[in-house]
């Protein structure tokens, strides 16, 4: 080898493990001191806790089938994390069209006839969202009041309380956290 290509190979050699240091080992662990640090909670996975138990996290929706619950958006994953994703048909597909002629009929009979706002009636694209929209959750708010024995105004509260604005004021649409808002639920029952 030339004194010419020596030098480049040892430059080279230099470059990848000064680049090897930087970006494989400082860059992760700042990142990672930054989560624990600041922002341990969302690092942590948003975990929510009741009574020392970890019952969901806060940002993957969850299955919630019992009348007395109020229930999120259809998912095409059935909530699996390992393989989340949406079902990728196009709105005219005869099966996305069936699914949700039977989602709308299903919501309607279990929600004494109420009208299925779209969220009620599409999947998500992850497939794991854990808000639905305020109309969803107050088109609920009867049968959820009905089946726990409490006053319907009561429920609609709760929803009220629960329902978050756009991020940012202004990204995204309102929506409510439904695992939140059933612990919320749980707990205006429970007295």
């Amino acid at each position: 080898m030339s004194s010419s290509t020596t030098r480049q190979v040892l430059a080279a050699l230099r470059m990848l493990v000064v680049l090897t240091v930087l970006l494989g080992v400082l860059y992760p662990a700042v990142v990672w001191g930054v989560g624990r640090l600041g922002l341990s909670h969302q690092a942590d996975g948003s975990r929510v806790e009741r009574g020392g138990v970890v019952v969901g996290s806060s940002l993957l929706g969850q299955d919630f089938t019992d009348p007395r619950r109020f229930q999120g958006r259809p998912s095409a994953s059935q909530y699996a994390g390992d393989v989340s994703g949406g079902t990728n048909l196009y709105a005219s597909a005869q099966d996305q069209q069936k699914a949700i002629a039977e989602r709308r009929a299903a919501y309607a009979s279990a929600n004494g006839g109420a009208v299925a706002p779209a969220d009620a009636l599409t999947a998500s694209a992850s497939g794991l969202d854990p808000d639905i929209s305020p109309a969803n959750a107050l088109a609920q708010a009867p049968r959820v009041a009905r089946a726990n024995g409490l006053d319907q105004g009561a429920v609609v509260e709760l929803v009220r309380q629960h329902t978050q604005g756009r991020t940012l004021g202004f990204l995204g649409e309102p929506h409510v956290n439904v695992l939140e808002l059933n612990l919320a639920l749980d707990e205006l029952v429970a007295p």
